[in-house]
């Protein structure tokens, strides 16, 4: 069974495979509503992410008016600079249910410094929303998405979490 486009569903693009990684992690939650989340394949670079939401995405957000986006890139210390490139990308009508967050830096560099594999942070990521905290999410490589998390917990969380 996969989601049912007119419910409120999120799909996420990940930009790479370590991003796919922490996102099997966080979907690992038996909190979840599984059927109200879809992980897209990695689109292979930021640019790449921002391309593949605009040209395939954005129509379908137009089409399924409860469709929402997750996506997750590197921002590689140019923060926050490349979130407004990929923000402006965001037509204005579907603002309020386009999100972006991501490591400033990379996963790999918050790998080593948590020292956990990507899907414990993904699965400790998906704790945190659930039970509204900032164990992980108050890391120094993750700070920085605050008030974009902040965002999507309050749209997200009503239908994603059990």
């Amino acid at each position: 069974m996969g989601i049912n486009k007119f419910r409120q569903h999120i799909f996420v693009l990940p930009e790479d495979r370590g991003n796919v990684q922490i996102l099997n992690g966080f979907i690992k939650n038996p909190a979840i509503n599984i059927r109200a989340i879809q992980v897209l394949p990695e689109a292979g670079g930021w640019r790449h992410v921002k391309e593949e939401f605009t040209e395939n995405l954005v129509p379908k957000m137009y089409a399924y008016p409860m469709m929402n986006v997750l996506l997750t890139i590197d921002f590689d210390n140019c923060f926050p600079d490349r979130f407004k490139y990929v923000q402006d990308s965001i037509p204005g009508g579907l603002t309020d249910r386009v999100f972006v967050l991501g490591v400033l830096s990379e996963p790999e560099r918050l790998r080593s410094s948590i020292g956990k594999s990507f899907e414990r942070i993904g699965e400790a990521l998906s704790r945190d929303c659930s039970d509204d905290t900032r164990t992980v999410w108050g890391h120094e490589l993750l700070k920085h998405n605050e008030s974009e998390l902040k965002r999507l917990i309050l749209i997200v969380k009503p239908f994603l979490f059990n």
